[in-house]
C-alpha cells in the first residue's frame, strides 16, 4: 500500500502552475482551451493544464526574440549563479517533484527521485561551465595579422522534450542555453507537462529574467512547433524523440539553415561474452533493460549472448525479472510501473506476439500476464531463441521486454549489434580487456558501457551516430551546440 495519501497527491499537483509561461508571466491559453494529463497508472485525469494555439507559441518566440540581446549581455558569472540557485531549489524540492514525475508518468517513486537528482546535475554543471566559454588568440602563420575567435551565443532555441524523462531532458537542453546566454521556447511533451511547468517555476524564483525561459503546453506538437520552425527569427532547435519525427523537423529546419540537435531513437545491443562475470551481467542487464519501465532510447533493446552461456544468463535474467514487483509507482516497493499510454503498450504486445510468431520462446511474462485493470500495463518479459527476422531485434521496443538471441564468434556479435539504422549506445560484457578495446573501436554508437548498464551522466557527451541523431547533450562539448564561432581578423 502506498504511504502516500491521496490529499498529497493532489496538493503536489495543485501547487504547479497550469498555465503558459510567456514573457516572465503566466497566462491562459487563447480561447481558455485546457488539455487534460492521465495518471497512466489508473488513466484518471490529475488536472488540466493549458492547450496553447499557435499564437500563443508565436508569443513565447515573441519574447525569447525580444529579451536575446539583453540576456547574451548578462555576465557568464551571473548567469551561472541563476544555474546554481536552481539546483539547490531542484534538490531541495526533491521529493515533490519526484512524486509529481511519478504521478504524470508512472515509474516507481525510487526512479523519479534518481531523475530529480540526474536533472538537477545538469543545472550544476553547466552553470560552472557558463564561466568557461573561451575564446583564443592567435599569430597568423604568416606574420601579416591575427587571429582573433570568439564564441557567441546561438539565439533564440526552440527545445523540444519527450515524456519519458520529462524534467532531465528538459534541464539537459535548458541548462547549456542559459549557460551559453540563449533565449528559448520549451514545448514539453503533453503527456508530461507538469515537470517542466514546475521547473519554469524554479528558474523564475531563481532570477531568471522575464522572456529568457518561455513555456507552452499544447495537445498538437505540430500545429504550434511549425510556424516557429518556420520563422526566420528562430536561430537554434533541439529535439529529443523518435526518428520519424525527428527527420520531419529536420526538413523543416532547412528552410532557414536552422542549427539543430536531435536525439533520436535507439536499438541498443547488450552483448555478453564467454567469458563475462553472468552476474554482473545480469545486474547490468536489469539496470539497462528497466530503468524506467524500457521506456529509455538507451534501454537494452536486445541481448547478443555466447552460445555457452546463453541458457544461463536468460534463466538468471528471467528469475529477476519475472520477480520484480509491478504496480503503481507511488506504491511501497513498486520496481515496475505501467507504460504512457495504450498505444505504447499495443506497440509493445505487437512486437512480442511477433517473436513468438516467428519461433521466439516465451520465459517468463508476455501479452497472457497482462492484469484486467485500469492502467496502460505490460509485465516485465523475457524470449529466449529470438529468431533475426523477429521485429524486436530491428525496432525500438520501448518497454520491460528482454529478447535474447545467442551468437558463437566475436565477428558474429559485432555484425549483430551493428545490425540496425541506430547507433546510440552499446552494452559489452567481457573480462579480456584486448576484446573491450577492440569491440568498443567497432561498434557503430556514440556511447559504450563496459561492464555497465548505465551511461548517462551530466559530465559526459550524451548522443549517438547513424539515424539516433547528432550533436551532443552533457559534458564540456553540451554547451558547444548553443554557441557560434567567429572569427576576426586583425592587421598587425
Amino acid at each position: 500500500m502506498s504511504t502516500i495519501s491521496p490529499t498529497h497527491e493532489q496538493d503536489v499537483v495543485t501547487r504547479v502552475p497550469k498555465g503558459l509561461f510567456i514573457g516572465g508571466g503566466w497566462r491562459d491559453a487563447t480561447g481558455g482551451r485546457t488539455l487534460a494529463v492521465e495518471d497512466p497508472s489508473t488513466t484518471a485525469s490529475l488536472c488540466e493544464v493549458a492547450d496553447a494555439t499557435p499564437e500563443d507559441a508565436m508569443a513565447a518566440l515573441d519574447a525569447a526574440v525580444a529579451a536575446q540581446a539583453d540576456w547574451a549581455q548578462v555576465p557568464p558569472r551571473e548567469r551561472g549563479e541563476i544555474l546554481r540557485r536552481a539546483y539547490e531549489a531542484v534538490t531541495a524540492r526533491a521529493e515533490e517533484l519526484a512524486l509529481l514525475m511519478t504521478l504524470e508518468m508512472g515509474k516507481p517513486l525510487a526512479e523519479s527521485r534518481a531523475e530529480v537528482l540526474y536533472a538537477a546535475d545538469f543545472l550544476r554543471w553547466f552553470g560552472e561551465e557558463a564561466v568557461r566559454i573561451e575564446g583564443r588568440f592567435a599569430v597568423a602563420p604568416n606574420g601579416g595579422s591575427r587571429m582573433l575567435t570568439m564564441r557567441q551565443p546561438v539565439g533564440p532555441c526552440l527545445l523540444i522534450t519527450p515524456w519519458n524523462f520529462p524534467l532531465a531532458m528538459g534541464t539537459r537542453k535548458i541548462g547549456p542555453a542559459i549557460a551559453a546566454g540563449c533565449t528559448m521556447v520549451v514545448k514539453p511533451a503533453k503527456q508530461t507537462p507538469l515537470s517542466m511547468l514546475a521547473l519554469a517555476q524554479i528558474l523564475a524564483h531563481a532570477g531568471l529574467p522575464g522572456g529568457v525561459l518561455n513555456v507552452f503546453t499544447a495537445r498538437s506538437a505540430g500545429d504550434t512547433t511549425g510556424p516557429l520552425i518556420d520563422d526566420p527569427r528562430l536561430r537554434k532547435l533541439s529535439f529529443t524523440g523518435s526518428t520519424e519525427v525527428g527527420r520531419t523537423l529536420m526538413a523543416q529546419a532547412s528552410k532557414h539553415v536552422l542549427r539543430v540537435s536531435m536525439e533520436l531513437g535507439g536499438n541498443a545491443p547488450f552483448v555478453v561474452f564467454e567469458d563475462a562475470d553472468l552476474d554482473a551481467a545480469v545486474e547490468g542487464a536489469m539496470v539497462a533493460k528497466m530503468r524506467n519501465i524500457g521506456e529509455a532510447c538507451t534501454a537494452a533493446n536486445r541481448f547478443h549472448v555466447h552460445a555457452s552461456v546463453a541458457d544461463a544468463f536468460t534463466q538468471k535474467l528471467a528469475a529477476r525479472m519475472g520477480a520484480l514487483k509491478v504496480g503503481r509507482g507511488v506504491e511501497d516497493g513498486v520496481q515496475v510501473g505501467p507504460l504512457i499510454d495504450d498505444t505504447q503498450r499495443d506497440k509493445v504486445r505487437e512486437l512480442v506476439e511477433d517473436a513468438v510468431a516467428k519461433g521466439a520462446r516465451r520465459v517468463v511474462g508476455g501479452p497472457e500476464a497482462i492484469p484486467d485493470e485500469p492502467g496502460h500495463w505490460f509485465p516485465p518479459t523475457v524470449l529466449a531463441s529470438v529468431p533475426d527476422d523477429a521485429r524486436l531485434l530491428r525496432e525500438e521496443i520501448f518497454g520491460p521486454v528482454a529478447p535474447i538471441a545467442a551468437f558463437d564468434s566475436e565477428e558474429e556479435a559485432i555484425a549483430a549489434a551493428n545490425r540496425t539504422e541506430y547507433g546510440l549506445v552499446a552494452y559489452v560484457y567481457t573480462r579480456d580487456l584486448d576484446r573491450a578495446l577492440r569491440v568498443i573501436e567497432r561498434l557503430e554508437t556514440g556511447m559504450v558501457g563496459l561492464n555497465q548498464g548505465l551511461v548517462s551522466n551530466a559530465a559526459a557527451p550524451f548522443g549517438g551516430v547513424k539515424q539516433s541523431g547528432f550533436g551532443r547533450e552533457g559534458g564540456r562539448e553540451g554547451i558547444d551546440e548553443y554557441l557560434s564561432v567567429k572569427y576576426a581578423a586583425i592587421r598587425a
